[in-house]
C-alpha cells in the first residue's frame, strides 16, 4: 500500500484498503461540499453587486418566480449525486460488516479501564496490546464486563460499541507493520481517557514467533522493578493508579508500601507484601475507604513473578516520594 500525504492530512495514516476507500468518500464529500459552498457564496456576492439598489434603479424592474428547467435541474442533479454517495457508502459499509470466512478470531473484553485480548487458537491472552499478523483478516468478537465502551482504531477508520451482556463484531485487515493507538470512544467513567491499548501489526514470521515464544522465559530475564514498571503500563494499572500520591480511581502508588490504610469496614491494614498481593488477586476483599470496588481480579492473568514485579515496583516508588 503506497503512502499518500493527502490521506493523512485530515486523518491519521490509513493502514488498510477499506480505510483508504473511506477516506476517498470523505474527501469527495468534503471537497464537493466546499465547492458547492464556494459556488453559492460567489453567486450571492455576484447578485448582491449586480442587482443592488442604485440611484438609477430604485426598485426591481422584473421578478421571475418560476423556471421549470432550473427546478428540474436542481432536483435531478442532487438526487443523482446523493444516490451515488449512498451506494458508494453502502458498498463500503457492507465490506466492513461481513468478515471474510478465513478471518482469525480474537475475543476482546472491555472493562474499566482496560482492554484484554484472547487468542483462542494461540492459547494466549494480552492486556492493552492487540497483536495481529499483517495482511490477514482479523475478526474481533467484543463484549463488556461493566458499562458501554467504544472500540476505536483511527488508523483503520473503524469504531464499534462494546456492550455488556451481548457480543458485537468488528473486522479489519492491517496492511502496514507498526504500532497504532486504540481508544475507547464511549465515555465510561473517571478514567475513560486512560483506557488505551495498542494495535501491534507484525510480519507473518514475527507473529508466528510471538505465538510460539515462551513469555515466561522473556519475563524471567527482566529485573523485577523494571518488569513491574512495564506491567504498570501494559496491564492497564496506569488507568486507575498514579505513580505518585495523587488519587485517581484507585490509591496512588507513591508511598503506598507499608503505609497504613483504613478499609471500608473500619479496619486498619498495613500495605505490606501480603496486602498488595491480595489486592491484585482478590481486589474486592479489602477495599480502601473512599474508593469504589471496581478493580478487576488479575488472578490467572499474572503469574507469580509478575505479581512480585508489581510489588517490587511499588516499593521503589516509596524511594521517589
Amino acid at each position: 500500500m503506497k503512502d499518500n500525504t493527502l490521506d493523512s492530512f485530515w486523518l491519521p495514516e490509513p493502514i488498510s484498503k477499506i480505510a483508504l476507500h473511506s477516506d476517498k468518500l470523505f474527501y469527495v464529500e468534503l471537497w464537493g461540499t466546499c465547492l458547492i459552498l464556494f459556488a453559492i457564496v460567489a453567486l450571492l456576492i455576484y447578485f448582491i453587486c449586480k442587482y443592488r439598489i442604485t440611484s438609477k434603479r430604485r426598485v426591481a424592474c422584473n421578478q421571475n418566480d418560476h423556471n421549470n428547467k432550473l427546478e428540474i435541474a436542481w432536483t435531478i442533479i442532487p438526487t443523482i449525486v446523493v444516490l451515488i454517495l449512498f451506494f458508494w457508502g453502502a458498498k463500503d459499509f457492507l465490506s466492513l460488516s461481513i468478515p471474510p470466512k478465513n478471518s482469525m478470531e480474537i475475543k476482546v473484553t472491555a472493562k474499566k479501564w482496560m482492554w484484554t485480548f484472547e487468542y483462542p487458537k494461540a492459547n494466549k491472552q494480552t492486556v492493552g496490546e492487540l497483536v495481529v499478523p499483517i495482511n490477514h483478516p482479523i475478526k474481533l468478537i467484543m463484549s463488556s464486563q461493566d458499562v458501554i465502551h467504544g472500540f476505536y482504531l483511527p488508523n483503520l477508520r473503524i469504531k464499534r460499541d462494546v456492550l455488556p451482556n451481548r457480543y458485537t463484531v468488528l473486522w479489519f485487515q492491517a496492511e502496514k507493520i507498526g504500532e497504532f493507538q486504540i481508544f475507547c470512544a464511549e465515555y465510561c467513567g473517571d478514567a475513560h481517557s486512560n483506557m488505551l491499548a495498542t494495535l501491534k501489526v507484525l510480519s507473518t514470521d514475527d507473529y508466528n514467533k510471538w505465538v510460539k515464544q515462551s513469555e515466561e522465559n522473556v519475563i524471567n530475564e527482566i529485573p523485577l522493578n523494571e518488569l513491574g514498571r512495564k506491567l504498570y503500563k501494559s496491564k492497564g494499572c496506569s488507568a486507575c493508579h498514579s505513580t505518585g500520591i495523587s488519587k485517581m480511581s484507585g490509591p496512588g502508588w507513591g508511598g503506598l508500601f507499608m503505609s497504613k490504610k483504613q478499609l471500608e469496614n473500619g479496619d486498619d491494614v498495613v500495605a505490606d507484601e501480603n496486602y498488595l498481593r491480595e489486592s491484585i488477586v482478590n481486589p474486592a476483599d479489602k477495599i480502601v475507604k473512599g474508593y469504589p470496588s471496581i478493580m478487576p481480579t488479575y488472578s490467572g492473568m499474572l503469574n507469580d513473578r509478575e505479581i512480585d514485579a508489581i510489588i517490587e515496583y511499588i516499593k521503589t516508588l516509596n524511594e521517589q516520594k
